[in-house]
């Protein structure tokens, strides 16, 4: 056993042997830091304990019992922040912050923190948080939502759950997950601090700071000075950030955890008590390499990484307490050694644990429990003006939709909208007009422009009992944030074993078609980013009446199965109000006669053809009916398959809505490849390989601008065309 242990050397026992302990970094006193001697001691247990998970961490991984391990050794000083913030300040942490959770489980009885990131560190299926997933820092109890391999992608949702405490005490909000007194914490690394995702986050924290509006948030940089092997210029993070507009910032070492809890009682006033979002600086060091797998002296001096060992919080911690008196050296040898016992003892045990065993333990938690969560009516302002008239009167897409959230905000004061342009303006294409007048701006406002912060504020509020709908102005836009949708929203409930949901409908104006404002960056047809994250849903209404039905659906798989909906709007139907003939009104609808929702999973059909099968959905469903008239002409009867839902598809309905026909055209206004014609296309030939199919697409590139856009997208010919040769008749057959 100690053969194995070596694997790992353990510096710190070694310098603690020989009794070589640091010079005093700072002059800060425990009065200064307003820590007792108890709570001093208390700090050091929950920091050798953070060591000592490391090292048993590493000792099994290179047994090849435990699984890639990034420790938290050097980083123990924040094991301070956790004693100063309290047990109900949401946690967003980075994945060196063992010590701050074992500290902060000192503040809730009953928690069990050695033995459950034992089971984390070795994927077993009993572990609390993720259920075998990941190695995670995380606890529900603790208010610790997990992350993963996080590079700067938590920034943005940490900066909206401190906007969402903010507005929720603007609300009177009562059923809100944090205090209205409360904290946001976010801790990363230097490194981290340079990415682009970081940058956007706290630049939207900087300018909320600089508009005078409350914003909770304690920015935590860890600062270690390194980055795997890239060294942080010295001094970068403190010029960088130490006079940043609207931005509180702060310096301690986190060497000395004396010091680092002086500065994290200084950041918590400024953020609790002044309301502004603070950049806490803690100087770190990083020992052991990056992470089990890294190979430091490949790249360091062995000069420097003995002086980083020099350099070693608990060292200092060491000399803190024999200093005081509170400690003797054998005394910190002993409790060293029991802790060493019981961190190994835990590990033991926790490697006979189970493990997930099959695909569908694994995908059990991707999609969240169902969780009824009662509306809170929102009234209107008392100055909203009266939309019974709009209500009444036939209305293209683009105004269904705003009186479709006008409704559900009316039924639901959680419900708030956010994105560039929407309030005053009322979005670019009117689909927010008038909302902010009637609900106000606490509900309807403008964001920066920065997609990153918009949807990262959308899984904030969601993280504090809100729905938000978070509008992305053009779908191409989505596309440099898509990360906050793929590994933050729609993987929160996966490696939190459904613990934590992100609830939200994700509108998005998209997908080709719009004449005379073009350009690939207005007219993308790319669905294939939203196909590709497993739990969220992808729903792409083809008319106006389709919208509201399908958006009363949206919300309800927001609220109730705390869900992530992206809603596709077909910028090309905002205001079509004509079908066939000019005149005909057939895409415009009245609200007030649009009855109920339609139901997740279920098709939406069109015609009792049997000569053919059209699968179809936005744009392509309005080109199909155009279409479906032509061929009548011809002789040529049809059903269309409106398929509403994108993701997951709707196969059953599909399938049963096709029935007894053999003849299936797929008509998809994306591009050939990643488009859903290509599930489409599978799932008909695994589920009714007898089918004569065909389908049509977009061609591989992006929009042009201009009329040679209608070179590479489906048109009513195309469409014609393609259905007269599946089914083989003719113009002569009609005439006959």
């Amino acid at each position: 056993m100690a053969g194995a242990i070596a694997a790992s050397t353990d510096s710190f026992l070694a310098r603690l042997s020989e009794a070589r302990l640091p010079r005093t970094l700072t002059g800060t006193g425990l009065d200064q830091a307003g820590l007792s001697p108890a709570a001093l001691a208390a700090l050091f247990e929950s920091q050798l304990t953070s060591r000592r998970l490391d090292l048993e961490a590493r000792r099994l991984g290179a047994e090849k019992r435990g699984f890639y391990s990034i420790g938290s050794s050097g980083h123990e000083g924040n094991a301070a922040v956790a004693r100063i913030f309290r047990l109900d300040d949401m946690a967003f942490l980075h994945y060196r912050s063992g010590a701050f959770y074992l500290e902060r489980a000192r503040k809730l009885a009953g928690e069990t923190p050695i033995w459950n990131m034992a089971l984390s560190f070795v994927a077993s299926s009993e572990d609390p948080i993720s259920g075998g997933r990941h190695k995670v820092i995380g606890s529900k109890a603790l208010f610790i939502p997990p992350q993963t391999s996080t590079i700067a992608s938590h920034l943005p949702k940490a900066m909206g759950a401190a906007f969402s405490v903010a507005l929720a005490r603007t609300h009177k909000k009562t059923d809100a997950e944090m205090p209205h007194d409360a904290v946001v914490l976010c801790s990363f690394g230097d490194a981290s601090a340079n990415h682009s995702t970081a940058q956007g986050a706290i630049n939207a924290a900087a300018l909320t700071g600089y508009r005078h509006l409350p914003l909770p948030l304690v920015f935590v940089c860890e600062d270690n000075g390194i980055g795997i092997s890239v060294k942080t210029p010295e001094g970068w993070v403190a010029a960088n950030y130490g006079a940043r507009a609207g931005l509180k910032y702060i310096y301690g070492d986190g060497r000395d955890i004396v010091d680092a809890a002086r500065a994290a009682r200084e950041a918590e006033y400024c953020a609790r008590i002044q309301r502004k979002p603070v950049f806490l600086h803690l100087r770190t060091v990083r020992l052991m390499g990056h992470a089990g797998s890294d190979l430091e002296s490949g790249y360091r001096d062995r000069v420097e990484i003995e002086a980083e060992a020099d350099q070693d919080p608990l060292l200092h911690s060491t000399r803190r307490l024999i200093e005081t008196g509170l400690m003797s050296l054998e005394d910190i040898k002993a409790l060293y050694a029991d802790i060493t016992g019981q961190v190994r003892r835990a590990m033991e045990t926790a490697c006979t644990r189970s493990k997930l065993s099959s695909a569908k333990e694994v995908v059990a938690s991707l999609t969240p429990p169902v969780r009824r969560r009662a509306t809170r009516p929102g009234k209107p302002l008392p100055s909203a003006s009266d939309d019974s008239r709009a209500r009444a009167e036939p209305q293209h897409m683009s105004r269904l939709i705003s009186l479709a959230l006008a409704e559900a905000m009316e039924q639901d004061r959680n419900v708030v909208i956010f994105g560039e342009d929407v309030a005053r303006k009322g979005g670019v294409y009117g689909a927010t007009t008038r909302l902010q007048p009637k609900f106000g701006p606490s509900r309807v406002f403008d964001t920066l422009l920065d997609e990153q912060s918009i949807l990262g504020t959308a899984i904030g509020l969601a993280h504090n009992g809100y729905i938000p709908v978070p509008e992305i102005q053009f779908l191409a836009y989505v596309h440099n944030a898509e990360d906050q949708l793929r590994g933050e929203a729609a993987s929160l409930s996966f490696f939190s074993n459904g613990q934590y949901a992100n609830p939200m409908v994700v509108r998005i104006a998209g997908l080709a078609y719009q004449k005379g404002f073009g350009g690939h960056f207005h007219n993308d047809n790319a669905v294939a980013v939203f196909r590709d994250i497993p739990g969220v849903i992808l729903a792409c209404p083809s008319s106006g009446e389709e919208a509201v039905k399908m958006m009363r659906e949206a919300f309800r798989l927001a609220r109730e199965e705390q869900r992530v909906v992206v809603f596709l709007e077909p910028i090309a139907l905002y205001g079509t109000k004509d079908l066939i003939a000019e005149g005909d009104g057939l895409m415009t609808a009245r609200f007030d006669d649009i009855e109920g929702a339609a139901p997740f999973g279920d098709v939406n059909s069109i015609g009792d053809g049997d000569d053919l099968t059209i699968i179809t959905y936005g744009n392509g469903a309005y080109l199909s009916r155009r279409a479906s008239a032509t061929l009548a002409e011809r002789g040529i009867n049809t059903r269309i398959i409106d398929l509403r839902w994108l993701t997951p598809l709707p196969v059953d309905s599909m399938l049963d809505a096709i029935g007894e026909r053999r003849n299936v055209l797929i008509v998809d206004e994306c591009r050939r490849r990643g488009s859903p014609s290509e599930e489409i296309m599978a799932v008909l030939h695994e589920r009714m390989p007898e089918l004569n199919i065909q389908r049509i697409t977009g061609v591989d590139t992006f929009i042009p601008l201009g009329p040679a856009a209608n070179e590479v997208l489906i048109g009513e010919a195309d469409i014609v065309n393609a259905a007269i040769s599946l089914v083989g008749k003719t113009t002569k057959r009609a005439a006959e």
